[in-house]
């Protein structure tokens, strides 16, 4: 740029930075093109469109394949100006970056729109802040936000691709697509009760998986996850402190763990302990991490799994601190039971549906990860009981299964690949290994006598089962999803060109 023919516009408000290099002659065309009458006419067109959508049922309005002309009262077939377009891709980028979808849908589904709008989008999203670049005959435009991708809202995900796609097939113009789009916004989270239940009948299902046989011990798992989701979604109202939602739950669920051992009403403290704390693992976001690095997209991978593993520290030192509480500790090692293949395979299948339930997974889609998740846990039963395979290549088979299974799945219901993905999966996730040598690294630290050579090695063993687990589950997820996605590179409605 540089030159005498052009120059360079940067505005800042609030969170918001918008630059654009803009040339002289460009500039004196587009304002001849545009009388002060129709600046008026366009800017009452839009107001209405505005006004028409918010009096809408945003769910409604998403159910609807098309949207008329005649509905929103405005001219179609007219591009926006790059203001408006550029504030359109970056609501478009936001939500879906901000809510769990992969970064390469996203720089996907960018290009679509941009394209579809006759310009050249780019996106360069970073923790804490996303930029768009749109480049068209007037010159180059960017605008960064700030924005955190710390959530998973499947049904945002899932409504923000289908109106882009509405928008690349000119079924919807711009300016009804961002009104749209703002309605998406909106989106209510599930209902608390919904939210509730099902975090109870997950961390329950969990409980079976790993051996809870007596009813009081699922009954007090239940409650504790199910009072638990209560304080998450009160402490979601009360601060944006990413970290004091998860470590609370924890901590609350060491309470009754140790509230359960004081008075004898269980005897698998491990379990109801532990369970509630397993629905707290953040897995989407460590599985767009790892598909970050897969991808070269260094930094950003590092920061999601930085932010990943935080949230797994405060959960361990909220469960540790709540046992503690109630002068227990975790036992460094347990028996763990057998179960049958009839109760296992069903539990693995609320496992999902609760997990469903936490992403915003709409009721139906979620019999697919439902019925997925039993496949792959039944895949992990056989390669254990009856291969006599390890923990570790039980998952690894049972997710290689999930991957190959739900990455078309994903594209097709246009549902972010993490979360439909690790729902599925959550059942295999190494979470009582990992308490465990938790508890015993706490009494390595707080043995007042030398520690037993048997307690540093089961440390070990438990700390290396659970980084094989884990790189197995993301190993056997990741390989067939990028397989596919590289031989499949034009696969519908929303990936790379």
């Amino acid at each position: 740029m540089g030159g005498p023919d052009y120059f360079v516009v940067r505005v800042a408000e609030g969170d918001r930075k918008c630059s654009a290099a803009l040339s002289f002659p460009a500039i004196i065309a587009s304002s001849a093109l545009r009388a002060p009458g129709q600046q008026v006419a366009r800017a009452t067109r839009q107001r209405q469109a505005e006004a028409s959508f918010e009096e809408l049922d945003p769910k409604k309005l998403m159910n609807t394949p098309d949207v008329e002309p005649h509905q929103i009262d405005i001219l179609t077939g007219k591009p926006p100006d790059s203001a408006a377009l550029l504030d359109l891709i970056l609501t478009s980028a936001r939500l879906l970056f901000a809510n769990g979808q992969t970064t390469r849908t996203i720089v996907g589904a960018v290009k679509k729109l941009g394209l579809s709008q006759g310009v050249q989008a780019s996106i360069f999203p970073h923790w804490g802040e996303l930029t768009v670049r749109v480049e068209d005959a007037s010159g180059s435009h960017f605008e960064t936000i700030a924005v955190e991708p710390s959530a998973v809202d499947m049904n945002k995900v899932a409504a923000t691709l289908t109106v882009i796609d509405q928008v690349y097939d000119k079924r919807m113009d711009a300016t009804a697509a961002k009104s749209v789009l703002g309605a998406i916004t909106r989106f209510p989270p599930v209902s608390l009760v919904r939210f509730a239940l099902l975090a109870g009948a997950g961390a329950a299902a969990l409980g079976v998986i790993f051996g809870a046989t007596h009813l009081l011990s699922l009954v007090l798992i239940a409650l504790s996850a199910g009072v638990g989701a209560c304080l998450r979604r009160w402490l979601a109202a009360k601060t944006r402190n990413l970290f004091v939602q998860p470590f609370c739950a924890a901590f609350l669920a060491g309470i009754v763990g140790a509230i359960a051992f004081r008075l004898q009403l269980s005897s698998v403290l491990r379990l109801v302990a532990v369970c509630p704390c397993m629905v707290l693992v953040p897995g989407p976001h460590l599985l767009n991490g790892a598909l970050d690095l897969a991808r070269a997209h260094i930094l950003l991978g590092i920061a999601r799994i930085s932010y990943a593993s935080l949230v797994i520290l405060m959960i361990c030192a909220g469960l540790v601190l709540g046992l503690a509480m109630g002068g227990v500790s975790l036992p460094a090692s347990a028996p763990s039971h057998p179960v049958p293949l009839w109760y296992d395979v069903p539990a693995a299948g609320v496992a999902v549906a609760a997990y469903g339930t936490f992403f915003n997974m709409p009721w139906r889609m979620l019999p697919i990860p439902m019925l997925v998740g039993m496949l792959a846990h039944a895949c992990r039963w056989m390669a254990i009981s009856v291969a006599g395979a390890s923990a570790e290549i039980g998952a690894l088979a049972a997710c290689f299964v999930v991957g190959t299974i739900m990455t078309p799945i994903a594209h097709r219901l246009r549902l972010p690949f993490a979360g439909v993905a690790f729902a599925s999966v959550v059942s295999l996730i190494p979470g009582v290994f990992l308490f465990r040598m938790v508890a015993g690294m706490v009494e390595l630290v707080t043995s007042d006598q030398q520690a037993p050579q048997e307690l540093l090695a089961q440390v070990a063993a438990d700390g290396m089962t659970s980084l094989l687990i884990v790189l197995a589950m993301a190993f056997g997820l990741l390989l067939p999803k990028m397989g596919i996605d590289h031989f499949t590179p034009s696969l519908p409605p929303t990936t790379d060109k």
